[in-house]
């Protein structure tokens, strides 16, 4: 599409989703759904863009392709799973580490948040294949 109005759009609807995706992904390692979310979210400004012009440039200006977001996402949900085990524990039981900053206190990450990671990026990753699959067996331009 060649609209001048849909081109500025989606310059900033883009940096507006990210945004949104990242405060979900944040605020659901403490409640349901900010992975998931978060990555609909990611995927849906991807999509934007590629209505300015064609998904297949979209596609070329991704630094990770699809398949690598699902394969780093299902990766980062393994390693979640993994502290449980070592520590003589059940399988995915939460575990929760202290990181001490100077001059900042603890940062506190757990392994829902890594869990919920794996899921935000595996989301990406889906979203963009189903719509850069689609988009081509559509031969949408």
């Amino acid at each position: 599409m060649n609209s001048v109005l849909l081109q500025i759009a989606t310059k900033y609807l883009k940096w507006i989703l990210v945004v949104f995706a990242l405060i979900a992904l944040f605020r659901g390692h403490n409640h349901p759904g900010g992975g998931f979310i978060g990555g609909l979210l990611i995927g849906l400004s991807v999509v934007f863009q590629s209505l300015t012009s064609n998904a297949q440039s979209a596609k070329d200006k991704l630094k990770i392709q699809p398949e690598g977001y699902i394969s780093l996402g299902l990766l980062f949900i393994l390693i979640s799973t993994l502290p449980g085990l070592f520590l003589k524990d059940t399988f995915m039981t939460g575990v929760w580490f202290s990181i001490p900053f100077p001059l900042l206190g603890e940062l506190k990450i757990g392994t829902p948040f890594v869990f919920d990671i794996g899921v935000f990026l595996a989301v990406i990753g889906v979203t963009l294949l189903f719509f850069f699959t689609f988009n081509k067996v559509a031969k949408w331009k």
